[in-house]
């Protein structure tokens, strides 16, 4: 049983940058899939497409040097401890070298369009 899937599919990502692999497949869901779609916007990945019904083929990306793009991936809101800010306080990853993934009313989106549009709501991740 898996307590948080969101964290699951961020281990997985993490897991086969690690590894090398060039794919990695992640159990389907609308949250899963918005946040592989907000992950190829900002670049950390180069494509996620929805597979079939239960799976997302996320293809991961490399510079030209076989090193990951991707440094750090890491849960900022889980089930149990909730964080939200507001656009006033949506906190910068890495002197804007990354960006964060936030919920908002008008769905998942970076935490830079969160700002520009003045929304709030649930900080996902942060990614560098």
């Amino acid at each position: 049983m898996i307590n948080d899937p969101i964290a699951d599919m961020l281990t997985i990502i993490r897991n086969g940058y690690m590894a090398r692999k060039k794919n990695v497949v992640v159990r389907n869901s609308k949250a899963k899939a918005a946040i592989g779609s907000v992950l190829t916007e900002l670049g950390f990945v180069l494509d996620s497409k929805v597979k079939n019904d239960k799976e997302i083929l996320v293809t991961l990306k490399y510079n030209e040097d076989k090193t990951p793009v991707l440094n750090e991936i890491k849960r900022v809101s889980s089930p149990s401890i909730r964080v939200y800010k507001d656009h006033k306080s949506i906190p910068f990853v890495r002197s804007g070298l990354g960006d964060v993934i936030i919920s908002t009313p008008q769905g998942l989106m970076t935490g830079r369009k969160a700002r520009s549009k003045k929304l709030g709501g649930e900080i996902i991740c942060k990614v560098s």
